[in-house]
């Protein structure tokens, strides 16, 4: 499905959902883009691909303003601004946007995604559709998904080779229930913590752990305070670009098309460069001084046994309907 036809039926589901949208801004030229990636990482830097393809693609009359690395303060906050209007947009992992649109979390089954390339066809297809509408109903336009990827446990204290490893460890999580159920269901003990207090919190040991895609684990210097790697995989995570519905109403149809094209383009250049890098990333962990363990093949069926109850709770808690259509997807 192309970009042009996803822009078409997102603005037929806006709609239907939300009426007509506001009248244009008085002064639209500049859009403010926040994040709390750092600048190098690669969604950092697609960003500058979109703002550049953004400006040559409308003649430099409607521009992006980029603001990584927690400029304007940490991803949490990063949502509030958007939702009120304050900035324009955000690129953000899901999870951070998942309390305002729970269906989001059926983006978060535990051990669910064999590739990125199953992630990718599921999020570009219908359910990336009937989360785009969920997104519109709370005020928020989707431009794009590019990839954080597979998530990875890190800690302090012990190898992770067994299920027993993951006991009583204070592991951080993002604010997903999903998440952090499947933590609790494999003994661990998680913390819901903005990222921006992350590095203080495993620094004073107030936490054993944490876990994210090897691009930010090294990008945040993670190694510095922990010891002991893993590949669990446990999530595959992705990385939204959302707008304010109504400042993206109140462009010119033009504007929106140029807006769509340029993600397009920048989406495409992170999802290449994201897998170029993922490797690259674990092995500068392991030359910094990080111990890697990988996770055996019975140990991930003794994690994924142990969370299959999580999926249940799921169906509970956002509808049977979004769980299955993931989970029929990803089995097709």
């Amino acid at each position: 499905m192309t970009k042009t036809t996803r822009l078409a039926r997102r603005s037929a589901a806006i709609l239907l959902a939300l009426g007509l949208g506001a009248p244009l801004l008085a002064n639209a030229e500049t859009l403010r883009f926040s994040g709390n990636f750092t600048d190098d990482h690669s969604s950092s830097r697609a960003m500058e691909v979109f703002r550049d393809a953004l400006a040559e693609r409308t003649d430099g009359e409607l521009k992006a303003q980029l603001f990584p690395n927690m400029q304007l303060g940490g991803a949490s906050e990063n949502v509030d601004q958007v939702s009120t209007g304050s900035i324009a947009g955000t690129w953000i992992g899901i999870s951070y946007l998942s309390r305002t649109v729970p269906e989001l979390e059926a983006l978060s089954l535990p051990f669910a995604f064999d590739s990125r390339e199953a992630a990718f066809e599921l999020i570009d297809g219908e359910v990336g559709d009937v989360l785009d509408e969920k997104l519109a109903e709370k005020g928020f336009t989707a431009l794009g998904y590019m990839e954080l990827g597979f998530r990875h446990v890190t800690n302090s204290e012990r190898p992770l080779e067994t299920i027993e490893d993951f006991q009583g460890l204070k592991i951080r999580l993002q604010p997903n229930e999903t998440h952090l159920d499947t933590f609790r269901a494999i003994g661990a003990s998680p913390v819901s913590m903005d990222i921006n207090e992350v590095y203080g919190a495993l620094q004073q040991g107030v936490l054993d752990g944490q876990e994210n895609p090897y691009s930010i684990i090294s990008t945040k210097r993670m190694d510095e305070v922990q010891q002991y790697l893993s590949d669990s995989g446990h999530f595959y995570d992705f990385i939204v670009v959302v707008i304010n519905r109504d400042t993206f109403m109140s462009l010119s149809e033009e504007h929106q098309q140029a807006v769509d094209a340029a993600m397009e383009e920048a989406v495409a250049w992170q999802r290449q460069t994201a897998a170029e890098e993922d490797e690259a990333a674990r092995e500068t962990l392991v030359e910094r001084g990080m111990v890697f363990t990988p996770i055996s093949d019975e140990t991930r069926a003794a994690l994924r046994e142990a969370s299959h109850d999580v999926i249940d709770d799921l169906r509970e808690k956002i509808g049977t309907e979004i769980v299955d259509r993931v989970l029929t997807e990803l089995d097709a």
